[in-house]
């Protein structure tokens, strides 16, 4: 009997302490990830619910040891579970108020994200427009030195070096394959080798579309826009990614830590309304 009150006593003591250590791990990093205080920053306000929600089982797992300590101190003799500060009050009034805090972030996370994400697309979209607007423009004043004489004269040179170069190509074999394997040359030009590949007689219609700084322009633009399209994809895919778990797991987390504090309050109540009856009886 006496070693059993022994372990008992040694179990509830060894779960206490590390109850304790958990809870109190977590409150300094929360004091900590609240420096620099920014309270107004929405990508302050979105990386503090991010780092809480993934700490957020920490203190849970803390009060489950610190009430199981309690539990095992209950099988001790000499009153051993009485020994010292009782805990228990104040860690269901943290945990009603951890609980009440996670049931804040859920909505308010959502929202910041939300505008976030929303901001971060206007900036992509703005960002696209901007690089658009200057290739226009480069591509308009181009067009203007082609259209000179000597702007014609280096047009046409251009096109028939291309065309020496992709004939030259065609006709080794060897060559052919280690330009198609070279990283450095530009994927327009592999392309364009691939087409002449498949049809020789086209040759001078290809160069003449690799060329000309209109058909350039439009790639251009039609590539600046499919980047466009893919960032703003990812930046939404992101945000709903974030907000669907920070948000479910602050919502659970909140359930639990509610339903342990006010639980756990209620109860603690009702014992010790039980304890003062049973006195005055």
């Amino acid at each position: 009997m006496v070693n059993t009150s022994f372990a008992a006593m040694n179990a509830g003591r060894t779960l206490k302490v590390v109850g304790i250590i958990l809870i109190l791990s977590f409150l300094i990093d929360f004091i900590i990830l609240l420096l620099p205080f920014q309270p107004t920053d929405r990508t302050w306000q979105i990386n503090l619910a991010t780092a809480l929600v993934d700490r957020g089982i920490v203190p849970m797992v803390g009060l489950g040891m610190l009430f199981s300590g309690y539990w095992a101190h209950s099988f001790a003799n000499d009153n051993s579970g009485n020994a010292g500060i009782d805990l228990r009050m104040p860690a269901l009034i943290l945990s009603s108020i951890l609980g009440l805090m996670f049931l804040l972030i859920f909505p308010l996370h959502l929202n910041n994200v939300r505008q976030a994400s929303t901001q971060r697309v206007e900036q992509i979209n703005k960002q696209a427009e901007q690089a658009q607007t200057q290739l226009s423009r480069q591509a308009s004043q181009l067009e203007a030195q082609l259209n000179s004489e000597q702007g014609k004269a280096v047009l046409d040179n251009r096109r028939k070096q291309l065309k020496a170069q992709i004939t030259e190509l065609l006709k080794d074999e060897k060559k052919y394959n280690e330009a198609l394997a070279n990283p450095a040359l530009n994927s327009n030009l592999k392309e364009l080798l691939g087409k002449a590949k498949a049809n020789p007689k086209d040759i001078d219609k290809l160069v003449t579309q690799q060329i000309d700084p209109q058909a350039l322009a439009k790639q251009q633009l039609s590539q600046i826009n499919e980047r466009k399209e893919e960032a703003a994809k990812r930046e939404r895919d992101g945000a709903w990614r974030s907000g669907v778990r920070i948000g479910i797991s602050s919502l659970l987390l909140a359930i639990g830590y509610i339903v342990i504090g006010w639980t756990g309050l209620r109860n603690m109540g009702t014992l010790r309304g039980n304890s003062r009856k049973a006195t005055t009886a």
